[in-house]
């Protein structure tokens, strides 16, 4: 069952339903108790009644003694002698003993049918005054008051159910409200729902709800910002493209040829670059946190990478031997984007003739790479893993998302990235650590 307002509807019925049962239920018990007490009483009375009537030998006196006592239709009275002879009985008596042989209340069986019955044993007189009614007649009343309590049930019932249907429609009448605004509006329209006046129970949802529309717009501005960013970034190599490819079409000599045709291989190679960052980082935007199910040796996923990157003429690195064998837990493609991103850089800002320096780090579960360049002032430390930010000391070529990339595979694999400047000399040191 789908419908809030039906489920409602149904279990409000149904719990009325149950209370009014084990009401009835507990009504017939404690009537039940409280009839058989009553009744109980009443032989009581009606056996001293007839018994203080009832002469030794005048059995006409005590058969009007009986039919005096007006019960004749629900009571039955029957005197005996103590020597076994009937001596009376009233109109509507069994004609089995009725008597038990000692004084008070027993239940006996006389003609087929079950009889409550109280006796008085007088010796004096000589007689066994017996008084009873039918057990079946104490049922039946029993009965009869239940079914006067359920008669009123049945005819409230189909009203009741009227009166919790239109409750129940007038209280989720503000949802229901909530749900046509919502869905009324466009779908560029996140501004809050206004909580004001809405009923308590419903806030929860709203405040979710609110938050849900804050978070689709957070995405949705940052979408727009990589988009102009990346169509910004992009416009400038694909320019010089044309204006390279032009210059070859109108150069005069093969000298000018050859070097447009160089420029258009590097707006190329900037172009490949930004489009391959721009893939991984919407990549690593959709995936969430990796899980690797072991750890994987840092220093051979490194030497893959040292040894896929072309390095500028006279530039150099080093990788440490300590770095062999080093054990992480990572997943091997996302460490290789880490690891990649992190050696671009530090060869983007590599002078000629500079080296760049991989190494364990000292005491702790990582690795740091260590450049030459001319570093990043202090103020802008913090500002270096922002999308599409170069800083002060600007890289022709840079796309401003490299630290990017690292920092977010850095963090799906439970790591973390720190940037200083070098205090022997100018550089970078970038460090990935694992707690």
């Amino acid at each position: 069952m789908t419908s809030l307002k039906r489920r409602l509807f149904v279990l409000l019925l149904a719990a009325t339903g149950v209370i009014w049962l084990s009401a009835i239920a507990w009504i017939s018990l404690g009537s039940r108790a409280e009839l058989e007490r009553v009744l109980d009483t009443r032989l009581q009375e009606a056996a001293r009644m007839v018994h203080s009537l009832a002469g030794s030998a005048m059995t006409s006196t005590a058969s009007a003694a009986v039919d005096a006592t007006g019960y004749a239709r629900q009571l039955s009275c029957q005197i005996w002698s103590l020597d076994g002879r009937l001596v009376g009985r009233s109109s509507g008596a069994p004609d089995g003993r009725l008597a038990a042989d000692q004084d008070g209340f027993s239940d006996r069986e006389v003609n087929g049918e079950t009889w409550r019955v109280y006796t008085i044993v007088d010796r004096d007189k000589g007689v066994r005054v017996a008084v009873g009614d039918r057990l079946g007649l104490r049922d039946r009343l029993v009965r009869d008051l239940v079914a006067g309590m359920l008669a009123p049930i049945l005819l409230v019932v189909p009203l009741l159910g009227v009166l919790i249907w239109a409750g129940l429609g007038r209280g989720l009448r503000p949802l229901e409200a909530l749900a046509g605004e919502i869905a009324a509006r466009d779908g560029e329209d996140m501004r809050p729902v206004p909580t004001e006046g809405a009923p308590r129970e419903v806030r929860p949802l709203l405040s979710a709800l609110n938050g849900l529309f804050g978070k689709v717009e957070a995405a949705r501005r940052h979408e727009r910002d990589v988009t102009a960013f990346a169509a910004h970034e992009l416009r400038t190599p694909l320019a010089g493209l044309k204006t390279q490819a032009q210059v070859a079409l109108a150069a005069p000599d093969a000298a000018t040829r050859d070097g447009a045709l160089r420029q258009i291989l590097v707006s190329v190679d900037r172009t490949t670059r930004l489009t391959r960052q721009l893939l991984a980082l919407a990549r690593l935007e959709a995936m969430g946190a990796a899980r690797p199910e072991g750890t994987i040796d840092a220093g051979a996923v490194l030497r893959d990478v040292v040894a896929s990157l072309p390095l500028p003429a006279g530039t150099t690195v080093t990788v440490d031997p300590a770095l062999d064998g080093l054990r992480v837990p990572a997943e091997r493609e996302m460490l290789h984007l880490v690891l990649r991103n992190l050696h671009e850089n530090a060869v983007e800002h590599m002078p000629a003739g500079g080296r760049i320096a991989w190494a364990p780090l000292p005491g702790g579960l990582g690795l740091a790479v260590e450049d030459e360049g001319p570093g990043i002032p202090d103020e802008e430390l913090a500002l270096v893993t922002r999308r599409f930010w170069r800083g002060r000391h600007r890289s022709a070529s840079g796309t401003g998302l490299g630290l990017t990339i690292a920092e977010m595979a850095a963090r799906r694999l439970g790591a973390r990235l720190g940037f200083a400047n070098r205090s022997d000399r100018s550089g970078l040191r970038c460090a990935l650590a694992w707690s």
